[in-house]
């Protein structure tokens, strides 16, 4: 049975002094979320960083990250995975002092050693199981949304505590705090993405809009049946699993369901699934990943820029144009690369 905290002392985080190495998606969320609860907290970002500006304007202190890891007790981590690893040789390494808590919101440099912490210091993990700009709306909105704690080294005996502190500070305790470990956080997280939330339910899209237009239908309507409505039916499970998306949809639709489900993920796709996670448990595909950036990122890019300009996102952009009430946002093109 799970483990799930619903309180914590917020005075253990109000007595030390945090820097939140980041200001993207969860770094912003995390700082303004800890300022308001009386925290003290440093912002770390290059000089030459564009979100230096941003920080300021939200009355943050902001320092480089080398300067706001030498001043914390609490530093945590909040930048892309794919640089970790030299912003903690660089900056973080040189400061990360006997007694100091080192933190991250998702355990990859951590489970893969591309960071190994000396002994002495806390190492701990609260990972929101949501983007950090619904971390700090929902915070605002006086709620909280779920997250993950985990402890990789406990120098001081208190890292669960000082974590859990750190976790109310930004609201998470108000729904739930869910205990587990770096390497089941990261596994976890990582074959969601790839086989599920991300790899497989792009897969899925694009292989309907794709089957619709090669038939002949209209790309417009394609468009809506495959990603439009999507929405809807996400929105159904989120708020009551699959049995409360089955009760509101039509009997036609939920009949659908069940003969077509099964026809699509098959034992065959269930096997690529158990081979997916097997490459994220044995290093596999982080080391892939991790070489992918070594090398240039060229493969990568690639796959962004020919997903950018796929038929159903040029279609989308111009549907989305005429209904302003989604809030609709474009990317820009990927840059070209050499």
């Amino acid at each position: 049975m799970a483990k799930i905290h619903y309180d914590a002392d917020l005075g253990l985080i109000r007595a030390r002094k945090v820097a939140i190495l980041g200001f993207g998606s969860q770094g912003h969320a995390h700082a303004l979320n800890l300022k308001d609860s009386g925290v003290h907290v440093r912002v770390g970002l290059p000089v030459a960083s564009a979100s230096r500006a941003k920080a300021e304007a939200q009355g943050l202190t902001v320092t480089t990250p080398a300067e706001a890891a030498a001043w914390a007790d609490v530093i945590m981590v909040l930048t892309p995975d794919t640089g970790q690893g030299a912003l903690y040789q660089e900056a973080i390494a040189p400061h990360l002092t006997p007694g100091k808590t080192l933190m991250f919101a998702h355990g990859f440099n951590i489970r893969y050693g591309c960071i190994q912490p000396p002994a002495g210091v806390d190492v701990s993990l609260v990972a929101p199981k949501s983007p950090g700009h619904r971390v700090r709306e929902v915070f605002v909105e006086g709620g909280g949304t779920p997250a993950l704690v985990a402890v990789h080294q406990d120098a001081s005996g208190q890292a669960l505590a000082l974590a859990l502190s750190y976790a109310a500070a930004l609201g998470l305790t108000r729904a739930g705090v869910l205990e587990t470990t770096f390497a089941e956080e990261t596994e976890t997280d990582l074959f969601g993405e790839k086989a599920v939330l991300c790899g497989g339910a792009s897969a899925l899209v694009k292989a309907g809009f794709e089957t619709l237009v090669e038939a002949g239908y209209q790309p417009e309507i394609a468009y809506f049946e495959c990603l439009h409505e999507l929405k809807l039916i996400v929105d159904l499970m989120y708020r009551g699993g699959l049995s409360f998306m089955r009760y509101s949809i039509s009997d036609t639709a939920e009949y659908g369901d069940y003969t077509g489900g099964p026809r699509l993920v098959t034992e065959q796709t269930k096997a690529e699934m158990k081979e997916i996670l097997k490459e994220i448990q044995d290093g596999r595909y982080a080391a892939a990943w991790i070489e992918e950036n070594r090398t240039g990122r060229r493969w990568f890019e690639a796959q962004r820029a020919a997903d950018h300009d796929h038929p159903i996102e040029q279609v989308g952009r111009n549907l989305r144009r005429m209904m302003p009430f989604l809030d609709p946002v474009e990317t820009p093109a990927p840059a070209a690369r050499p």
